[in-house]
């Protein structure tokens, strides 16, 4: 009996991006700019420093989401095992001898 093979459609795992970039960091960036423009509406400066805002943030947005639809995720993830990074996790750290028969596997004489 042969396998059903059922097609996945593109529309059910595309991811949701909005103007280009991330969906809720672009909704972020656009009421960062808008709440610094409402509140002085007659200001030059606070115009530009909004627009500055939205443009750089939809800029960057695009970016993160042109390296990596789901960017947000991982870094989200990578501030939570932050803390639970060694301090002696590089791969080019040189162990002691005394290190060394503490990381020996069972079984094997050296």
């Amino acid at each position: 009996m042969p396998l059903r093979s059922v097609p996945i459609r593109r529309s059910g795992v595309r991811s949701s991006l909005f103007l280009g970039g991330d969906r809720e960091i672009v909704m972020l960036t656009a009421l960062a700019s808008v709440a610094l423009i409402v509140p002085a509406l007659n200001e030059f400066k606070a115009w530009v420093a909004g627009l500055f805002i939205w443009f750089a943030g939809i800029w960057a947005a695009r970016l993160m989401a042109k390296s990596d639809p789901l960017l947000r995720f991982v870094y989200l993830r990578h501030r939570g095992y932050k803390s639970y990074y060694a301090a002696r996790s590089s791969p080019f750290r040189n162990n002691k001898t005394s290190q060394r028969k503490r990381y020996r596997q069972p079984g094997k004489k050296k």
